[in-house]
């Protein structure tokens, strides 16, 4: 019979490729349920046994300085309203808590950052990890096991930088099936709006 300690470090790296594996839907918008058409597109598809939701803009900022804010994760509270605490367990392992509307609970989740760059594209993708360090599950939060998504980032000249957010829709907890779409547009609208009220700061 296998020790305890063995069987544990087995179920928590079992977990972490699990986690790590995720599979974003494709870049393409063809099969997308539109939520929004306008200086900001907000869209969601079901893929891979999630809800996945995608915002895309384009902003007045050169590249950089949206890489600063996208990097800066602990002062994430002060860009994006809805985000009530961030901790930085690790350089790339993030604790979130979000606030939401009445009468829902928070949410909250732990997430592991990957940056890299492939062409002309900065990309930052995110997905849930489990870490001792983390915050411990709060009665006043609903922990979201399986948040992943990215940012990815592309420069179109010197002073415009398209935008494309993507994020695992599920919100678990007593969110009501019924209003998941009012949400995920919320969501996607609030994010690009504070990042350009951001940017013009």
């Amino acid at each position: 019979m296998k020790s305890r300690p063995f069987k544990t470090l087995y179920i928590i790296a079992f977990f972490s490729i699990f986690q790590a594996g995720v599979i974003l839907p494709p870049d393409n918008l063809e099969n997308w349920e539109i939520l929004m058409d306008d200086n900001i597109w907000i869209g969601w598809e079901h893929s891979d046994a999630f809800d996945w939701c995608r915002a895309k803009a384009t902003l007045d900022a050169p590249i950089s300085y949206i890489r600063r804010i996208i990097e800066d994760k602990a002062n994430y509270p002060n860009v994006f309203e809805r985000i009530e605490t961030t901790q930085i367990i690790t350089d790339e392992i993030v604790y979130i808590a979000l606030d939401m509307p009445f009468p829902f609970a928070g949410r909250d989740y732990v997430v592991k950052y990957i940056q890299e760059q492939v062409d002309d594209e900065f990309i930052y993708r995110f997905h849930a990890v489990i870490h001792p360090k983390a915050p411990p599950v709060h009665s006043k939060y609903v922990r979201l096991i399986h948040a992943s998504g990215e940012w990815r980032l592309k420069s179109l000249d010197s002073t415009k930088t398209e935008i494309t957010y993507t994020w695992n829709g599920e919100l678990l907890g007593d969110f009501p099936n019924w209003a998941l779409t009012r949400a995920w547009k919320q969501q996607g609208l609030e994010v690009m709006t504070w990042l350009e009220e951001a940017i013009e700061k």
